[in-house]
């Protein structure tokens, strides 16, 4: 089978970020709503202002969803303002290009309990604008040889942890069928970090809760090494991976 070398691992919820200066926020009745970048992105004028303003129609949203709420049905604020948190965080750097970012939301409603999101981006230094995983491979064509390997194989590895956490009951195909051979489908991805510096050692993809198992379960990170996706790979994915995922970077908040 392609794509066997795949590891999962259970990232911990995020938590507010109390104890930081937000980069933008509004504060009111209804909520309180705050964006955090990275001093790593605030010190990319283009990667802070692109982040920043995705950041600040995340709030307008949150604030206007809130209002209209509060219209419909006041007693759902019966405990205070609900709380919103956006973190913008890097998680590689490849060729001093490629820049890999998470973006994990903390939403408090004060439902059963609060919960998570987690995306990602990346980031073209050179062109100073998003761009996807496309150009690194020959193909990613929804439904094509590329994204079936993939899938195939993520289903596989979430298989193998469900089993380490005592989770074969979610190990179903119910559980996996949000993700599909697609590549706005599959998962979040990331470019992972590796030991040959300016290189990446292969791909991450990120699931927030709910989306692969229940709450309880948590968020899960599949690694895809690079020399696993090396015939797929087209000359610019050959030439930005190399080497070995860090030790200790599946236990890392990714």
């Amino acid at each position: 089978m392609l794509l066997t070398a795949i590891t999962c691992v259970m990232v911990p919820a995020a938590a507010p970020a109390a104890d930081l200066k937000p980069d933008a926020t509004v504060r009111n009745k209804n909520v309180e709503v705050s964006v955090f970048l990275e001093d790593k992105i605030k010190a990319d004028p283009a990667l802070a202002a692109d982040c920043l303003a995705e950041g600040r129609k995340w709030i307008d949203k949150q604030a206007a969803d809130a209002a209209s709420y509060r219209k419909t049905d006041p007693q759902m604020f019966r405990d205070g303002a609900w709380n919103y948190e956006r973190k913008y965080d890097i998680r590689s750097v490849v060729a001093d290009r490629y820049v890999s970012i998470l973006r994990s939301d903390y939403v408090d409603a004060h439902a059963a309990h609060p919960n998570t999101d987690v995306n990602t981006i990346l980031w073209d230094r050179t062109a100073q604008k998003r761009i996807s995983i496309r150009p690194f491979f020959i193909e990613t064509t929804d439904n094509g040889p590329t994204m079936q390997a993939i899938l195939k194989a993520v289903i596989a590895s979430l298989k193998i942890e469900k089993k380490k956490r005592d989770a074969t009951e979610t190990a179903t195909a119910e559980w996996f069928k949000g993700l599909e051979p697609k590549l706005l489908k599959i998962g979040a991805v990331t470019l992972a970090p590796s030991t040959t510096p300016g290189k990446s050692s292969g791909l991450t993809f990120h699931y927030p809760p709910y989306a692969v198992g229940p709450y309880a379960e948590g968020e899960y990170v599949a690694f895809v090494p690079w020399e696993t996706l090396k015939p797929y790979l087209s000359p610019e994915g050959a030439s930005i991976f190399a080497g070995a995922r860090p030790k200790g970077d599946d236990d890392s908040s990714q």
